[in-house]
């Protein structure tokens, strides 16, 4: 085989293909038709002499000498790519750029106000989509281009670049006027024994977000999933049902402050196993060196960190 014989969309075609495990996605990430992708995906596998993706399930997946190519064409791809935006000079007054982060509906709550409004000031012309994935695919999606961001507590994100932005802990919110809120002010005024606190919070009942399972953990681990009452699949729903029951939730500090300091609502700090987390941004070492995300990355990081990034 002779490096002559290569097209450089073909090689891009291999890539898009090898990340989704799909032909239909890469084409559409490609931004061409289902059967102009697969022809290209059949001069690939001429040239190469390898099937190089199988039929699987829903979708394709890649034979052994795919995966040995995969890494090498990433490489190659990468490196074309940091020497084309090398010479890129982004001027965010003319960009007309479609950005798309993942939030969760609490993090589009806190994050995308400001967010919106520093685009509006310097970047009007971009657009921005906020793209709610699944954990497990966060990661792939940042690495194929699907997503440019992800921003919050995401543990299980792995194998990407992030920058920490905000130190965060689980309080519990519950309605001003709760029996429990008035007992538990009392029993730090008279610095009571921890028992006699767990004891308190025992009483409590608790509402929580299916999607949730940090929450969920540490319901689970304090041994008050038996007082779940209440399941939902938004955060925003909840300060309102809180509002007008005796229904306790775990909630982010920074979030439930907004929430409490409005009025007729009281938040509580215990001690909580995992009741400390960090809220991260994360992106892929593949577009590390893109103008635009660069610029979106440090618009994010004036924004919203508040720990000091070491060099």
């Amino acid at each position: 085989m002779n490096i002559r014989d290569l097209d450089l969309n073909l090689l891009r075609l291999f890539d898009a293909v090898w990340r989704t495990r799909s032909v239909s996605l890469a084409a559409q990430q490609l931004g061409m038709s289902q059967p102009a992708a697969s022809q290209g995906l059949s001069r690939l596998r001429a040239v190469l002499g390898d099937a190089l993706f199988e039929r699987s399930g829903a979708g394709v997946r890649p034979t052994p000498r795919a995966d040995r190519l995969a890494q090498a064409v990433q490489l190659a791809l990468g490196t074309i790519e940091d020497a084309l935006n090398a010479s890129q000079v982004f001027d965010p007054q003319r960009s007309t750029r479609v950005v798309r982060v993942h939030l969760s509906d609490i993090g589009e709550a806190r994050f995308l106000p400001e967010l919106v409004l520093a685009l509006q000031r310097h970047a009007p012309g971009m657009r921005l989509e906020a793209m709610p994935l699944p954990h497990e695919k966060i990661g792939p999606a940042l690495d194929n281009g699907q997503l440019d961001l992800a921003m919050g507590f995401l543990p299980e994100v792995n194998d990407t670049l992030k920058q920490p932005l905000m130190s965060d802990r689980y309080v519990v919110l519950m309605r001003q006027g709760h029996p429990v809120a008035r007992r538990w002010v009392q029993l730090q005024k008279s610095r009571a024994a921890p028992d006699a606190a767990q004891a308190l919070l025992a009483e409590l009942e608790f509402a929580a977000v299916r999607t949730h399972s940090d929450t969920l953990r540490i319901l689970d681990l304090m041994h008050w999933q038996h007082r779940l009452r209440l399941t939902v699949s938004h955060f925003l729903s909840l300060p309102g049902i809180v509002r007008s029951s005796d229904l306790a939730v775990l909630m982010p500090r920074n979030f439930a402050q907004g929430f409490a300091e409005a009025g007729a609502l009281a938040l509580i700090e215990p001690d909580l196993p995992l009741r400390d987390f960090t809220v991260s941004m994360h992106w892929s070492a593949r577009f590390d060196k893109d103008p635009g995300l660069q610029w979106l990355r440090g618009t994010v990081s004036r924004l919203f960190s508040t720990i000091e990034v070491k060099p």
